[in-house]
């Protein structure tokens, strides 16, 4: 009952004071699941896309802390394929930083900072990580490229829906998520993941 009522209270705290470039919504009156939408940032490879998360919330919330991940690819060395994020906040300690006074506003605008600064010390794709230290200009490059692919609507001239509650994009979203993991199972295996 804690979890329902601080949810509410969240969830109204996001929806008369967002954190600029963050939204954040419960689909079909789901208790346990939330949607946010994250505005890439002015001068980050993300700019211009718009990014979407899928939060769901334990039973024993705000003790433990949300299960966040990304259901728009991102091209980002904390971020892997499945979306997961490596994020201190997102972890009970000793190992990570998660206290019940955080919300899921702090944690979405931890997310956004984490994405215009990235931590290639701590990461889940030690290629891209290896990639943002060392060659930061393909980094740039490839995670613009990831935006622009994955990210951004095109303007074809008729409107489509960013809503991933919907049954045709939950279906095109599994699909392009196994498209990627037949792509990841093709490809030799070389980045460690240092942070699960």
């Amino acid at each position: 009952m804690q979890r329902v009522s601080r949810l509410k209270r969240e969830l109204q705290m996001l929806s008369t004071e967002p954190p600029p470039g963050i939204t954040c919504w419960q689909p079909e009156d789901q208790v346990d699941e939330l949607r946010a939408q994250i505005v890439g940032g002015d001068g980050t490879p993300y700019e211009g896309g718009l990014f979407t998360l899928e939060i769901k919330v334990p039973e024993r919330y705000p003790f433990e802390p949300p299960n966040i991940r990304f259901l728009t690819p991102i091209y980002h060395p904390n971020i892997d394929n499945a979306g997961r994020i490596c994020h201190d906040g997102l972890k009970l300690p000793p190992k990570g930083a998660w206290r019940p006074s955080l919300n899921i506003s702090t944690i979405l605008t931890s997310i956004q900072l984490l994405m215009a600064e990235p931590n290639p010390d701590d990461p889940l794709m030690a290629d891209i990580s290896s990639e943002f230290k060392y060659n930061k200009q393909l980094f740039v490059e490839n995670a613009r490229k990831w935006t622009e692919k994955h990210a951004t609507q095109k303007n074809t001239g008729s409107f489509k829906s960013q809503d991933h509650s919907s049954p045709d994009l939950k279906t095109s979203r599994k699909r392009d998520s196994v498209d990627t993991l037949e792509e990841n199972e093709k490809k030799p295996e070389d980045a460690k993941r240092a942070c699960l």
